[in-house]
């Protein structure tokens, strides 16, 4: 009985360990961290949050290194949001100026909505009626506009659109293919001419469907046959934004 009491007694004794053990490896964890705030070397400061997320979270990205700082996840998807809102709000403008200074404000139009920047640019600014090769004449518009655009890592969306008139002239069957083809040669001009990454970019074609205006007037029919170039938001905006 004694040998039994004694040989439990040792392990309880032993049991202090563990919690002395975790202690430590805290200590350890916040000398890291204190470190890494005094150090000036981003690199360094890398490997010590680095160091951080294994000893907290076995590298599941408790940390987020962004520049000379290492700030939470949480905070670096607010700034992250912050920043592609910030830079879409800038391409808007400076799209809207260009198109002021050529003449074309009543035919392109640029919206920033809650699922990304939309640019709606009329038929006439692009092509020939009914045909699908982008002229020429407009071409530096849409290079200017892809320049903007360039070095973005969004996805892009280029979306042909129709009125409802039969398209009859021989070279398209319906007005699908016709918006079809007018998408797919302003995405070659952006990619091969404007450098846009064509791994971001697709196209999208609707025919007649989803009008924007009456087909019932000339004037609707026009806002109908457009083209519209869409940047794709990566971040999600805030709730108290959508709302307002």
């Amino acid at each position: 009985m004694s040998k039994k009491k004694q040989h439990h007694e040792e392990h309880v004794d032993e049991a202090w360990l563990l919690p002395y053990s975790d202690m430590l490896t805290l200590l350890l964890a916040l000398f890291i961290v204190m470190f890494a705030m005094g150090q000036t070397d981003k690199a360094k400061l890398q490997s010590m949050a680095k160091e951080f997320n294994i000893i907290f979270a076995g590298g599941s990205g408790v940390m987020h290194q962004d520049g000379n700082s290492a700030i939470p996840m949480e905070e670096s998807g607010i700034s992250d949001n912050k920043a592609e809102e910030d830079k879409m709000t800038e391409i808007k403008k400076m799209i809207e100026a260009e198109i002021k200074e050529e003449g074309y404000s009543d035919k392109v139009k640029v919206d920033l909505n809650n699922e990304g920047l939309a640019i709606s640019i009329q038929d006439v600014v692009l092509f020939n009626s009914g045909e699908a090769d982008v002229l020429k004449d407009v071409s530096p518009l849409l290079l200017k506009i892809s320049h903007m655009l360039y070095g973005l890592d969004n996805e892009i969306k280029v979306a042909g659109y129709t009125d409802n008139v039969p398209i009859n002239n021989g070279k398209f069957r319906s007005n699908w293919d016709l918006s079809a083809m007018r998408a797919i040669n302003v995405l070659n001009y952006m990619v091969s001419t404007g450098g846009i990454n064509q791994e971001k970019i697709s196209i999208q074609a609707y025919g007649e469907h989803m009008p924007k205006a009456s087909n019932a007037t000339e004037d609707g029919r026009a806002k109908n046959r457009r083209v519209e170039i869409f940047v794709v938001r990566k971040y999600p905006v805030p709730t108290e934004e959508k709302s307002n």
